[in-house]
């Protein structure tokens, strides 16, 4: 997996992702930033997938599978936002794990890890690729 660095332009807020290579989808507009709450997640349905959107207390915005594969249930978009040595996480709802929103791995099983969608803000609407 290749690490993308995505420059953003006055006001818009982008972070690096982590994409699988066969990711090679269209852009899907998903929802005005304001519909999201700073340190807090929805659900999108795109391109048939749950994809879980965060938006960070400084709008930078994260997007991740939103399966919980230690519980199988889809409620990754409803977990906590933290921080854990500097790396923005979500804990899941359920059993807690912790996911690193920049990469996907489950901090307590980093065999497991989720894939991350490239994710950006254009024109105060939050964009997403799957």
């Amino acid at each position: 997996m290749s690490q993308v660095q995505q420059t953003a332009a006055p006001g818009a807020a982008v972070q690096p992702q982590m994409s699988s290579p066969d990711l090679a989808g269209t852009w899907q507009h998903v929802c005005a930033l304001e519909d999201i709450w700073p340190n807090t997640g929805v659900c999108a349905l795109v391109e048939g997938r749950q994809i879980a959107i965060f938006r960070m207390h400084d709008d930078v915005l994260y997007a991740i599978d939103n399966h919980d594969p230690h519980s199988g249930a889809n409620v990754l978009s409803r977990g906590i936002i933290g921080d854990l040595g500097g790396e923005p996480v979500v804990a899941s709802p359920i059993y807690k794990q912790h996911y690193q929103l920049r990469t996907g791995i489950c901090v307590e099983d980093a065999g497991t890890r989720l894939t991350t969608y490239p994710v950006e803000l254009r024109n105060g609407a939050v964009w997403v690729q799957a």
